[in-house]
């Protein structure tokens, strides 16, 4: 027998996790609610809505990044499967872009239940900085190309995150983390909007697990823009056109024999 306590319908209405769609959902609700609602299965109450999307729409589009530019070259391809497109582009979130923030929960989410109940920020992201370290891994969530030696979108974050009331354990627990390292490298370092972003979710009641459908649902939305503006400029003055081109002209054949 199978089981499913996402949706159903019948002949005239429509069930998604216990709300009726018609009358509770549309006009009432906005997509990142429904991602809300399908992480947790309740809806948002208004704050958790609000800071859900500036969660969403601070990750949504960063310009051209592999992700973006593999939806355009994709298109180029197959203009006639604008999905294919979006697929494409969803298929590059992995830990070097987009995946800082699943990362960043995870050692948060983990850090804390691990440590006694309690326990001072401080304490808990000492042992997380000498675990990284031992470890030789990085920690996720810091340091940035271009955003130095502050991302602004933490700060925006942070502070849409104290005003409606999610600056919980894992963001002062990652602000802890963020100040050790810093004390012992002795010098500034960027706390990244992805880490931050991380962060908040968690505080938002998201696990880690989740984290990554998140940030590929938001993802989806900036990828139409970069799709319209291909369509908008026709095959020959497209960007992944001009890529394609600019390969192709200036790659050497330089077989090994």
């Amino acid at each position: 027998m199978y089981t499913t306590r996402i949706g159903t319908s019948t002949s005239d209405s429509i069930n998604i996790y216990g709300y009726d769609l018609c009358s509770e959902v549309i006009g009432h609700a906005n997509l990142a609610d429904l991602v809300f609602l399908g992480a947790q299965g309740r809806l948002p109450g208004e704050n958790e809505s609000k800071m859900l999307n500036a969660l969403m729409i601070g990750i949504a589009e960063h310009g051209f990044t592999p992700s973006s530019l593999a939806a355009r070259l994709t298109w180029l391809g197959a203009p006639e499967a604008t999905q294919a497109a979006v697929a494409a582009g969803l298929l590059g979130a992995g830990s070097v872009y987009l995946g800082a923030m699943e990362l960043t929960t995870r050692f948060l989410q983990e850090a804390l239940a691990a440590g006694p109940r309690g326990q001072e920020p401080e304490k808990t992201a000492a042992a997380v900085v000498d675990s990284f370290a031992a470890s030789g891994q990085k920690l996720p969530g810091f340091g940035h190309p271009i955003h130095r030696p502050v991302d602004p979108r933490t700060t925006r974050f942070f502070e849409l995150a104290d005003r409606w009331g999610f600056l919980g354990p894992h963001s002062m627990l990652l602000q802890a983390v963020h100040a050790e390292l810093e004390r012992r490298r002795g010098k500034q370092i960027t706390l990244n909007g992805a880490g931050t972003f991380g962060a908040v979710l968690a505080d938002l009641g998201f696990t880690w697990q989740q984290v990554r459908t998140v940030v590929t649902a938001a993802r989806a939305v900036g990828l139409v823009g970069h799709i319209a503006e291909e369509a908008s400029r026709g095959t020959a003055a497209s960007t992944a056109q001009q890529v394609f081109l600019h390969v192709q002209n200036t790659t050497d054949y330089a077989p090994e024999r």
